[in-house]
């Protein structure tokens, strides 16, 4: 495996990075910004949020993006010309909302952090939404701890569930209006913390561990067979490229309850083994 190489820099803090249509996308918290990136490096801004702090990302079925606002727990709808409320979600979400992964027939799941963490509060379990094409938004499941990074195996019928604060990734059975079953362990992760996560094609799981500099590989059960180190800290990944085996790693010079240096975060590929596969 080799070892990752700058792709480029100046990110305050990126999010929910994709794979979509030759190029990769991703948000950024403090820029209030979602760009694109070609893989030679030229990024290019796709949608100015204003003060709006943008994380998970997806698309529907007819090609509109969406865009989770995390402070306002809306779902944001952009169709490339202007944008729109797809969804509100202020209640299902008891704090900030975070990441997400979209399905085929364009089902959103977003997860919420649950309570505010930084503030010396009590923890708070989550609820994970689904919301539908028409904007209607239900509870998936419940009682998760810091939902965060989810993936979709190819065929469509199990959701994966990084919970953040319980070092576990939790799977669901997709039932065929979308709702969740069946919750069950897929894989715990002792001492990392799995954040931004992407699905290879032999089932394993590369996620970014938010605790540290390393993004890591887990396979169903918890075995972690490979990990890569990178110069900052890790929080978020994503499998693309011409081949599917280019795996992006976005960083930053720290957390963002601690405190962001502007410009200093990063994205860093690297070439592994297994292509993408799933969703996102």
């Amino acid at each position: 495996m080799q070892k990752p190489e700058l792709l480029i820099d100046g990110l305050d803090f990126g999010e929910g990075p994709r794979w979509h249509d030759g190029l990769l996308w991703y948000s950024d918290f403090f820029q209030h910004s979602v760009y694109t990136v070609s893989p030679d490096g030229r990024r290019e801004l796709v949608l100015d949020l204003d003060t709006e702090q943008p994380s998970g990302l997806g698309w529907l079925p007819n090609g509109d993006l969406l865009v989770v606002a995390m402070l306002e727990r809306k779902l944001i709808r952009y169709n490339g010309q202007e944008t729109s409320l797809h969804a509100d979600l202020s209640d299902i979400a008891t704090w900030h909302c975070n990441d997400m992964v979209v399905s085929e027939s364009g089902i959103a799941y977003v997860g919420n952090f649950g309570y505010d963490y930084g503030s010396g509060v009590d923890p708070k379990m989550a609820d994970l939404a689904a919301v539908f094409p028409d904007g209607k938004a239900v509870v998936a499941a419940e009682s998760l701890n810091f939902p965060n990074g989810s993936v979709i195996t190819p065929d469509g019928n199990t959701l994966i569930v990084g919970e953040t604060f319980a070092c576990q990734y939790s799977a669901f059975s997709i039932l065929s209006d979308g709702t969740l079953a069946d919750r069950r362990i897929w894989a715990e992760t002792p001492g990392r913390l799995p954040d931004g996560c992407t699905l290879d094609a032999e089932n394993g799981i590369w996620f970014a561990d938010a605790f540290s500099s390393q993004v890591a590989r887990v396979i169903e059960g918890g075995e972690i067979t490979d990990v890569i180190e990178l110069p900052q800290r890790a929080f978020a990944c994503m499998l693309g490229g011409s081949d599917g085996r280019t795996l992006f790693v976005l960083t930053a010079s720290s957390d963002p309850e601690s405190g962001v240096e502007a410009g200093a975060g990063a994205i860093y590929t690297v070439q592994v083994e297994f292509s993408h596969s799933g969703r996102p």
